[in-house]
């Protein structure tokens, strides 16, 4: 590899270790306009193995909204970060698949504690598009490996 060509591929890293951060703390500060804007427009999400549902980002959001807005404490914990770089046999962009484990605190609005009510985790797969505003989610899978209760 050229230095050129390794300096794009960490650069592409960064911006693809950042969309995954902001993914998290959109999901977490329950900004809705951010976590739409992290999507291509054909955008999908499938939440189905964590009681959720599957769709495109307009009703995905309008769920996690809903869901989400029975916790009051959010925190997504996104780490061991796979990456994998591709090309479109279209050539129309370029591709990353992200596979990434995780773990998410909550704490239920309900509650008076100072401890999460709610802890879960599992694996996430993120599928992504270089487009002419950066790199965007084309799809988020969530595989939920665990779950925690009170009691």
């Amino acid at each position: 590899m050229t230095q050129r060509v390794e300096l794009a591929t960490v650069m592409d890293r960064l911006a693809v270790d950042g969309l995954v951060t902001d993914y998290a703390a959109a999901v977490d500060d329950g900004d809705w306009a951010a976590y739409r804007d992290l999507f291509t427009p054909d955008g999908r999400a499938d939440y189905r193995s964590a009681g959720g549902i599957e769709g495109d980002v307009g009703n995905v959001c309008a769920w996690l909204a809903q869901s989400l807005g029975l916790f009051s404490m959010r925190q997504h914990l996104i780490v061991n970060r796979q990456v994998r770089f591709g090309v479109l046999e279209q050539d129309d962009g370029d591709t990353a698949q992200v596979r990434a484990d995780y773990v998410n605190p909550m704490r239920f609005a309900t509650s008076d504690g100072d401890h999460p009510d709610f802890v879960c985790g599992g694996r996430y797969a993120f599928a992504l598009l270089r487009t002419h505003d950066g790199w965007r989610l084309r799809e988020v899978v969530v595989e939920e490996k665990w779950r925690r209760l009170p009691g």
